[in-house]
């Protein structure tokens, strides 16, 4: 599957607005609250439009009236007839947005537990490619834009295009047909500027984002090798490059902020001369007596409280467009199928002696470069398989598949002879656990480090998994203890002290199956023979695949295999193979040389 990019769409892409009906979903859920804060809306609206009526007939009575002939009491009750609308169109409309608030918010959370678990299904091939800063972004974006499509769409667009109706009924009814025409002119002109203008500036808005991503991703891995830039003294050299990062995403940005200053420039002049062309209608009618200063004051009234959320609509429109381009990017990556999924009607992993077995096993990361060749091997329910092999032989490559981070391209993994293919991968990797070469920890206490194996066990479980893994006097001897914070990625402890916290989590899973992939590759050759003999009498009742570099370490698995160039080409034992003086024993030799040579020179 083609990998997640951080610039998959050109400048120009338009976004789908098909988009805005898969909201649905996160509205039904709520359709009562939905209900009220459109009942909420309008009411809201009937009170904003109605407010400059009565400042007519304000206006109209002091104007029209006599002050011998003035009943006081008149204009009080209008002008609060007038402070009560006003109140009232405030009062609901953050009633609606009270209401409303659940909905959105419900929403947000909705999405994002979505893309998190999403993200956890993909595959592990989508995880090496990706950048974290500029996913991170989308989704962070992704997940605001929800929020705005949700409460702008439904609270902006649709009250305004409600007000211009009930505006341009008012009109009609109360003045001639003149000033609904030139208000409905204005507005479409207003529109259609908008729309073809900002449709212009997205292609500026997405060129932001992109370089934004870059910029964020930069800077994130950088400082997520923080130690390599201090090794090479590279500091400089980083800043330069997120510095030229910045320098895309400046020169987008500033694009983006005069586009904008352009649309916004258009969009006063179309209200500026549509306010003057219809106040002029008024100017001439009140002149002539057609209509009173109140009406006047109401013509002007409306005018304002029309063009001032028509403003908005253009403001919101464009927030819109931008909201779509961050909701596009979420929703292709929710779209985007994990490549290892579960068979359908896939059931259970039954495991009754755990007995594994590769069968004429053919896979390639890409297909010009094939990893493993018609490999076949068995690991007896109970028993020891080690793989040995150089660098780059397919040794790891078979516990990845093994763990069904890839699947198979020919050929089929059996677990007490079911394919793994066709059972669940949570049932598959619940009997698997796993110490890894590289052991990354979350950025926790060390004691819920440990407990990760099983979040659910006693204090007691993991402090014996520690003992186990001989981490006990490590722990002891830190000022707090299982309290110790560890840092990203665990950056506090050393590799070997890492590999320790991997195998405690190991037993504390307590699977019936191992992979033991260079688990020792970290360690002092004191700790090494220690964390051995825990390995071994956790391995004794387990099957357990061993992936490893240094042959010291698999003497007394119950089989060696040898791999080189992505096929097993020696199997034995050690004594076995050594008798053979074959592969193995040129690899024992040279290793021997190795520690020999290393040992003299200290």
């Amino acid at each position: 599957m083609r990998a997640y990019a951080d610039n998959d769409y050109p400048a120009d892409h338009k976004p789908d607005w098909k988009l805005i009906a898969g909201l649905w979903p996160y509205l039904a859920e709520y359709r009562g609250r939905v209900a009220l804060a459109l009942c909420l809306l309008v009411l809201a609206k009937l009170a904003t439009v109605a407010t400059p009526v009565a400042l007519k007939y304000i206006v109209d009575y002091l104007d029209q009236t006599q002050a011998a002939d003035m009943l006081l009491w008149i204009p009080v009750l209008l002008v609060l007839a007038y402070g009560g609308l006003r109140f009232g169109s405030t009062l609901f409309s953050e009633l609606r947005d009270a209401v409303f608030a659940r909905v959105a918010e419900r929403a947000m959370r909705r999405v994002s537990l979505r893309v998190f678990e999403h993200l956890h299904q993909r595959e592990l091939g989508f995880h090496l490619d990706r950048k974290t800063g500029g996913l991170a972004r989308d989704i962070e974006r992704g997940t605001n834009g929800i929020s705005f499509l949700l409460r702008f769409t439904l609270f902006n667009i649709v009250p305004t295009l409600l007000e211009i109706l009930m505006v341009a009924g008012i009109l009609l009814v109360v003045f001639n047909a003149s000033y609904v025409f030139a208000i409905l002119f204005a507005v479409v002109v207003y529109v259609v500027y908008s729309i073809k203008i900002t449709e212009w500036r997205t292609r500026f808005v997405r060129e932001a984002n992109a370089r934004d991503n870059e910029s964020n991703s930069r800077a994130i891995d950088s400082l997520l090798n923080y130690e390599t830039v201090k090794y090479f003294n590279n500091e400089r050299y980083e800043a330069q490059l997120y510095d030229q990062d910045l320098d895309n995403w400046e020169q987008a940005r500033l694009k983006n902020r005069l586009s904008l200053a352009a649309l916004n420039t258009g969009q006063a002049l179309i209200i500026s001369v549509a306010l003057i062309v219809i106040m002029t209608m008024a100017v001439r009618e009140v002149a002539s007596g057609e209509i009173t200063l109140g009406d006047f004051t109401m013509v002007n009234a409306y005018l304002l409280q029309l063009f001032i959320p028509l403003n908005a609509l253009g403001f919101v429109y464009r927030e819109i467009r931008q909201a779509l381009v961050n909701v596009e990017r979420l929703f292709k990556l929710l779209g985007d199928k994990p490549a290892i999924q579960d068979a359908p009607g896939a059931k259970d992993l039954v495991v009754d002696n755990s007995d594994v077995r590769f069968e004429q096993i053919h896979f390639a990361y890409r297909p010009d470069r094939p990893i493993l060749q018609d490999v076949n091997l068995s690991i007896p329910a109970g028993h020891t398989v080690a793989v040995v092999g150089a660098s780059g032989a397919g040794k790891s490559t078979l516990a990845r598949l093994l763990f069904r981070f890839y699947d198979v391209d020919k050929g089929r993994i059996t677990i007490d002879g079911q394919d793994i293919r066709q059972v669940t991968q949570d049932s598959l990797r619940s009997v698997i656990g796993v110490v890894p070469q590289d052991t990354v920890l979350f950025n926790d206490t060390l004691y819920r480090n440990l407990a990760y194996g099983r979040p659910d066990a006693s204090e007691e479980e993991v402090h014996r998994a520690a003992r186990m893994a001989h981490l006990d006097n490590f722990i002891h001897s830190l000022p707090e203890g299982y309290n110790t914070k560890v840092g990203e990625r665990g950056l506090k402890l050393s590799g070997g002290e890492k590999q320790r916290v991997a195998i405690a989590r190991v037993i504390l899973k307590n699977p019936p199956l191992l992979i033991l992939d260079e688990a020792t590759s970290s360690l002092d050759s004191l700790s090494e023979q220690a964390i051995l003999s825990a390995l071994k009498e956790v391995s004794q009742q387990r099957t357990t695949l061993v992936i490893a570099h240094r042959l010291s370490t698999v003497r007394d698995a119950n089989t060696i295999l040898v791999m080189d160039s992505g096929q097993i080409v020696e199997s034995g034992s050690h004594n076995e193979l050594l008798a053979q003086g074959g592969y193995y024993a040129n690899l024992w030799e040279q290793q021997h040389r190795s520690d020999d040579n290393a040992q003299s020179s200290q």
